[in-house]
């Protein structure tokens, strides 16, 4: 080969990074140490906010749930940008669809599952009538 070919392919492997990966000659592992370490205090103060939300009396009773939801939507956002890099760069796009189509099999199989269990609750006799039916 010569080297204007060898030149063509270095370039191509250097381009053939993942998203969210910078390259090899400008990484600096102290920015990407820092990121990690930031992420892991906002997972920890979330994780703890959880905790704190079902063991005192400022949230009201009936609001725990909807409480417990909001600080997993922030955990799972957290963990996504600080551990997943996911960003809103053009480069994102299969990682992003990738992602909701994770999330809309996750969804099917929760809804499903609990239409199944619905129905079958539904169809389903009672211990009292099961044993009526017995001889």
């Amino acid at each position: 080969m010569t080297d204007r070919h060898q030149t063509r392919d270095a370039r191509r492997d250097e381009d053939d990074l993942a998203p969210g990966i910078a390259e090899p000659a400008e990484s600096r592992t102290g920015v990407a140490i820092a990121g990690y370490l930031v992420g892991l205090a906002l997972s920890i103060v979330l994780t703890v906010a959880s905790f704190y939300t079902l063991g005192t009396p400022l949230v009201w009773h009936e609001a725990i749930p909807i409480a417990l939801v909001v600080l997993a939507i922030a955990q799972i956002g957290v963990h996504l940008v600080f551990f997943l890099h996911m960003t809103t760069a053009p480069d994102n796009t299969n990682n992003a669809l990738a992602l909701a189509f994770g999330v809309l099999i996750v969804i099917l199989i929760i809804a499903g599952s609990l239409w199944i269990m619905d129905h079958l609750n539904h169809n389903m006799l009672t211990m009292h009538q099961v044993m009526r039916t017995q001889p």
